[in-house]
């Protein structure tokens, strides 16, 4: 039975040894408290490097014979390396698959490391936890950012958070400089830039009280996802979509549903649906062993 660790970085590092494509244990956080989450950002290349083998050997345990680690993060990522991570700017260009083997291999772990986008990974989680690992499986999560996650693994970029959806030329607001992409509409630091005077829980309270920019954004942000939606559709097929992230508590499903139905109008393309399920670590901790899983038997 293979054993894998997963890791997860985002504001901080989570890790967890996974056998049988479940948690083996509790998981492991660095930094352990939330205060100091965003430490991450500060912290050097190597460090980080460091950070991840710590926690990989600390997950681990005694258990020194792994069959992979998979480590999901945030960013473009191909064959091993960091090509853009715009949240974690230190990393671009690092080739932190090839660093952390060489790390883990110092203190006696041979095993291959895989590197995956984290939203990615957590569509793997996703596919474990619902028995779903022959399924096409997608989910947009909504926070900070909007990430977009498929498995299983395809060749391709799949930064779906920078999808189009709009030629305005006013809509700037997305973090990698972009016009006109769903993240710059949708993610919470875009809507703090573009609502200098409101949070954006005070936009979507206001919106059910019939303010009428307020409302104006809503209608636009869930027709943002419907669109970056209905493009995954037209091009890779219907099915069902995931949704996860701390700002699911803005959807009105429903108007949501409406724009789509106005958006996908090809009868074989309409057998889609909508689930939101929580974003837990341990799922994203799961996908990323699974999909390390699968990169080494490939």
């Amino acid at each position: 039975m293979a054993k894998l660790v997963g890791v997860t970085l985002s504001e901080r590092v989570s890790a967890g040894l996974v056998v049988d494509h479940k948690l083996t244990g509790p998981l492991r956080y660095f930094p352990e408290s939330h205060e100091d989450e965003y430490a991450l950002v500060e912290m050097p290349t190597e460090e980080i490097v460091r950070t991840l083998r710590d926690e990989v050997l600390a997950a681990a345990g005694d258990e020194k014979d792994l069959s992979a680690v998979g480590v999901g993060l945030p960013g473009l990522i191909k064959n091993g390396v960091v090509e853009e991570a715009p949240n974690l700017p230190q990393l671009k260009g690092a080739r932190i698959a090839e660093l952390l083997t060489a790390a883990l291999l110092e203190q006696g772990v041979s095993a291959p490391v895989s590197l995956v986008n984290d939203a990615d990974g957590f569509a793997a989680g996703i596919a474990a936890a619902h028995g779903k690992l022959d399924s096409l499986i997608r989910v947009w999560t909504i926070g900070i950012g909007i990430g977009y996650g498929r498995y299983p693994f395809a060749e391709g970029t799949w930064e779906g958070g920078h999808t189009v959806v709009t030629m305005d030329e006013k809509e700037r607001f997305c973090g990698c400089g972009g016009r006109g992409h769903v993240e710059g509409i949708m993610g919470h630091r875009a809507m703090r830039l573009r609502f200098l005077d409101m949070e954006p829980e005070e936009v979507f309270e206001a919106a059910k009280a019939g303010d009428a920019r307020c409302l104006d954004f809503k209608r636009l942000w869930h027709k943002a996802l419907a669109a970056a939606t209905a493009n995954s559709i037209h091009m890779t097929g219907p099915g069902k979509f995931y949704l996860a992230g701390f700002n699911v508590r803005f959807l009105d499903m429903a108007m949501l549903k409406d724009y789509m139905q106005q958006m996908v109008k090809m009868s074989p393309l309409q057998s889609y649906s909508f689930e939101i399920v929580a974003d837990n670590p341990e799922i994203r901790v799961i996908g990323a062993a699974v999909c390390a899983e699968l990169a080494a038997s490939r």
